[in-house]
């Protein structure tokens, strides 16, 4: 009996909070009583038709139904009559959250009463988050709409090709991860502009390209666009998110193996974070720095980068079982040189296979970190100033130095 209080509780609760937010919002329909009482009813249904619970909450979603449709005519006789749905749409999620409730699936009931009551009250910023999207950004997200919902669902979930570690299924979620990581930060530093400054700039290039953040400040500091301490700034805290990032992808690849693979990326990050602090006292008041980010979405990148994926992954399987421990140090450098994504979820794919093993896994991906770390700095020696170059020599010369030490310690 205790348990069953507890359900009504649970509704009651999520109707209140539904309720007085659609309260608050004077919504001509319902509001604090009637949601209340529409997730009881749900609750009530579900929890006490026995064998016939199922029938009865489907006969009390379409009461419901009517009872909003007969509603919505009356109203519509009236001057004021807003044709929106979102209050008659809420009150039929409502009986349904209160139905999951009733029936003692508590956990999800809270999850979805407490989402609709965060999505109704959001309201203003969703809209307002819609306007600020150009065609470009909503072609983006379209196009992640593909690669996510429509290629990965029909790829075959089964290993081909040499040494058995080509699986379209799994390669095409690598994509997906990736592809859904740069679209959230793209689409933040389009709706940022240039009121984000050098910190958005840096922090959010990051996580799209620390490659092309790069490039796009060496060719300002170039153009003689302002001051370099800004471009200083962005290169190194875009360079630093790259070590979250690197920390992020293999948590979501190899859960089980990430605390024996983080601690020399930890290390370095540490580093890392105190080098962009160096150069933050360099620049104490930050400037607009836009970001010409590309569309992390394209179709065409997508496809570039599961077949940069793939190769990274035939060569890593290749050079172990050729050359052991120096091949794959050789095919990271390489690898890292323009592309952290791939070889890091190469790596931390055949480390959770049982493959390679998570310190040797962990030396491997910071070494291609490193590669990466060289590899920006010769871009800004030949796309640069020298004014910025020298100071991110110093820096990155550090970086670099305190990383070939973690890969001998660890």
């Amino acid at each position: 009996m205790t348990e069953v209080f507890v359900n009504l509780l649970v509704a009651l609760g999520l109707g209140l909070l539904v309720g007085l937010q659609r309260e608050r919002a004077a919504a001509a329909l319902a509001g604090f009583r009637t949601f209340a009482l529409t997730t009881l009813l749900g609750a009530v249904c579900s929890g006490w038709g026995g064998a016939a619970s199922g029938a009865l909450t489907v006969g009390g979603l379409l009461a419901l139904a009517v009872l909003v449709a007969v509603a919505n005519l009356v109203r519509a006789r009236s001057p004021a009559y807003d044709p929106g749905l979102t209050t008659e749409v809420a009150l039929l999620v409502m009986f349904l959250v209160g139905a999951l409730a009733g029936s003692g699936d508590r956990a999800l009931a809270i999850v979805l009463g407490a989402t609709t009551a965060v999505l109704l009250h959001l309201r203003p910023q969703l809209h307002s988050f819609a306007r600020g999207l150009g065609e470009t950004d909503m072609r983006a997200i379209m196009q992640f709409a593909v690669v996510a919902l429509v290629v990965l669902p029909v790829l075959p979930d089964a290993n081909f090709g040499p040494f058995a570690v080509l699986n379209p299924q799994r390669m095409w979620w690598m994509v997906v991860l990736i592809t859904g990581i740069s679209l959230v930060s793209y689409v933040a530093i389009k709706l940022l502009g240039s009121r984000g400054g050098v910190l958005a700039a840096g922090l959010l290039g990051g996580l799209i390209s620390s490659t092309a953040t790069t490039v796009t400040a060496a060719k300002r500091s170039r153009a003689g666009a302002g001051e370099t301490s800004p471009a200083l700034l962005a290169i190194v805290l875009a360079s630093t998110v790259v070590f979250g990032r690197v920390l992020l992808l293999i948590g979501s690849v190899a859960p089980g193996q990430f605390r024996a693979l983080a601690p020399p990326l930890l290390a370095m990050s540490g580093v890392m974070l105190a080098l962009s602090l160096l150069a933050w006292r360099r620049h104490d008041r930050p400037a607009a720095a836009p970001l010409d980010a590309g569309n992390p979405t394209e179709l065409k990148v997508a496809l570039l980068f599961a077949l940069l994926y793939g190769g990274v992954l035939l060569a890593v399987a290749a050079a172990k079982f050729w050359f052991g421990e120096r091949g794959l140090f050789a095919v990271a450098v390489l690898s890292g040189l323009t592309d952290m994504d791939a070889i890091t979820l190469s790596t931390a794919q055949l480390c959770a296979a049982g493959e390679v093993a998570p310190a040797t896994a962990g030396r491997v991906i910071l070494s291609a970190a490193l590669a990466n770390l060289a590899f920006k700095l010769g871009l800004v020696w030949v796309l640069g100033d020298r004014s910025l170059a020298r100071p991110l020599a110093w820096l990155f010369g550090g970086a670099l130095a305190a990383g070939v030490g973690l890969v001998f310690c660890f």
